[in-house]
């Protein structure tokens, strides 16, 4: 999932680490080897 504006939240389901995003740049975040999942807010 592309990350597209600051404040988004993401949650890794492989080890359940969490990032807020503070400065968007369009890429995908990936953790575990496997794309972050985007936690509805």
């Amino acid at each position: 999932m592309q990350v597209k504006n600051a404040g988004e939240k993401y949650k890794c389901s492989v080890c359940g680490n969490e990032v807020t995003v503070t400065k968007a740049g369009g890429g995908e975040l990936v953790c575990c080897k496997k794309p972050m999942e985007q936690i509805p807010e």
